[in-house]
């Protein structure tokens, strides 16, 4: 079967748009993806330096030998940068335009710019770079990214191998053979059409594939934090505490609930504003994050009522972890000194079971116990057969 180069050049084109144009509406209707808008503007860039790269034998061969290899470099520099962007950093200027640029000074050496296999080798080497910056960026940031981006790495891999085995093997394709497509350099040039387009589409298809990803991702998480404070909802303690309660109860081992309750925060509103009030809640998710550990679950499960449960944690260390957060949280210097106080109600699965509820039911007997006994307080639920608590 003969193979049309001009005619596979235009498909090429048509392809390169399209896929550039969905791009472009991808990020008009996601613009926080400011990777789809570099990816978008590769593939239009790509169409642009293909069209140019055609016009050979036209009598201005400046354009298809320059203007369009520039475009062409320029697009690879675009992938690069958009790879770059999705993975969190900003845009490298200097490397974006790098390639059309060192392409640009060549082309002043005549004995570069009259031969072609040197043209072809040159090309092919500088996309092969682009391909293992790109490469690069994931690897570089594979432990923050939380999408899945080995699809992307494998294909900029393979895009990058074959552009290293054109700059070792392909001499280029006359115009006459082109024009033709028969003789020497048409399979290859036919297999770098073919290849381009697979790259262009599959790399649109899995950039906004890990684009929606992330998008759920964040709206997952969105869905389970408090947007005051940053910490955990009700809705997320109440999962990620009954998982936790369950492999406790599966290794047979000893869990702690603590339930705190910021003490006289509605006067604290009143006197000093709902901005100071809102400063204290922030305050007191971050005193507890600093002093707990990462496998403790706490949430803010209500007003200024938060939640902390402690695995693998008995009642003598979950009382010394909520003397911790309250001494804490009283010596911040936020407000004049007594004005910050949390009582704080312990109990723990050896006395109340691995049912969260029951656990936060009981919590909450022992924290209206704390209350009662004049606040700012650490108690645990009241049993003949337990320790009063501890202040």
């Amino acid at each position: 079967m003969v193979l049309h180069i001009p005619t596979l050049l235009l498909v090429c084109v048509f392809v390169f748009c399209l896929m550039g144009l969905l791009s472009i509406h991808a990020w008009l209707r996601e613009t926080r993806e400011r990777s789809l808008a570099y990816l978008g503007s590769m593939m239009l860039l790509a169409a642009a330096g293909l069209t140019l790269a055609s016009l050979r034998g036209l009598g201005i061969d400046v354009v298809p030998m320059v203007l369009g290899n520039v475009l062409l470099l320029l697009s690879a520099g675009m992938n690069w940068t958009a790879m770059r962007v999705f993975t969190g950093r900003t845009p490298h200027v200097p490397g974006l335009f790098a390639g059309a640029g060192l392409w640009l000074v060549l082309c002043l050496v005549p004995a570069f710019y009259g031969t072609m296999s040197v043209r072809v080798t040159i090309y092919s080497l500088l996309v092969m770079a682009y391909g293992l910056l790109t490469a690069w960026e994931f690897h570089r940031s594979r432990r923050q990214l939380e999408v899945a981006y080995l699809p992307a790495l494998y294909l900029t891999l393979l895009h990058t191998v074959f552009y290293g085995v054109r700059a070792l093997t392909d001499e280029g394709l006359s115009l006459d053979n082109a024009l033709s497509s028969t003789g020497q350099g048409v399979p290859f040039f036919s297999f770098i059409l073919f290849e381009s387009m697979l790259y262009v589409i599959g790399i649109a298809y899995v950039t906004l594939a890990m684009v929606k990803e992330r998008a759920e991702q964040r709206f997952k998480a969105a869905a389970f934090s408090d947007a005051l404070t940053g910490v955990g909802n009700r809705r997320a303690f109440m999962a990620q505490g009954e998982r936790a309660l369950l492999d406790s109860q599966r290794r047979g081992g000893t869990a702690a609930l603590l339930l705190c309750d910021l003490d006289h925060f509605k006067r604290l509103n009143d006197t000093f504003g709902h901005q100071t009030g809102d400063q204290v809640l922030i305050a007191f998710g971050r005193v507890s994050l600093a002093n707990l550990r990462p496998q403790d679950v706490f949430a803010r499960i209500g007003g200024e009522e938060f939640a902390c449960l402690l695995p693998d944690t008995d009642e003598a260390g979950a009382l010394l972890v909520a003397e911790r957060l309250r001494l804490r949280f009283a010596q911040l210097r936020m407000l004049e000194p007594g004005l910050l106080s949390v009582s704080i109600g312990v109990v723990t699965t050896q006395e109340s079971g691995h049912d969260l509820s029951r656990l936060l039911s009981e919590a909450d007997q022992a924290l209206y116990s704390a209350k009662g006994q004049g606040r700012n307080r650490v108690q645990t639920l009241p049993r003949e057969h337990s320790p009063s608590g501890m202040c």
